[in-house]
């Protein structure tokens, strides 16, 4: 199993950040590469759009709007990985109007090395919250 995790610090509130991305079907209005995204089973499944028009279908399996964190799986996607798990936080820093958010997640790489794979995923969090902070401004 391969794993990466990354972080960004906004100078932002937690609140503020959470309201715009503690949504599950929420990524479109922060994640330019998923133009859409439809909730499904109560808001327990998103199936996503990505920009080149594949689909992306995840379950939420965790949520605590306290702690701003959820967890989710996939359960279909064009990535050569199986076993995929992956949490969302956003933690309150020190000092105040800012925030940290953490982008990790677990992996079975399937048709790619563990390294492809973790590039893969390091790559896609590391733009996903460089396009998060764009979007707060």
């Amino acid at each position: 199993m391969a794993s990466t995790s990354t972080h960004i610090d906004i100078p932002h509130s937690p609140e503020q950040v959470w309201q715009l991305i503690g949504g599950f079907g929420s990524l479109p209005d922060w994640l330019p590469y998923i133009p859409g995204s439809t909730l499904g089973e109560g808001g327990r499944v998103r199936t996503l759009t990505n920009a080149g028009g594949e689909t992306i279908v995840e379950r939420l399996t965790a949520f605590d709007e306290g702690s701003r964190t959820y967890t989710y799986t996939i359960l279909k996607a064009p990535f050569p990985v199986t076993d995929y798990l992956s949490t969302l936080t956003v933690h309150p820093l020190p000092a105040p109007g800012t925030a940290r958010v953490e982008w990790s997640g677990t992996f079975t790489p399937t048709t790619a090395t563990d390294e492809e794979a973790t590039a893969l995923f390091h790559g896609i969090y590391t733009e996903g919250l460089a396009a998060l902070e764009r979007t707060l401004g």
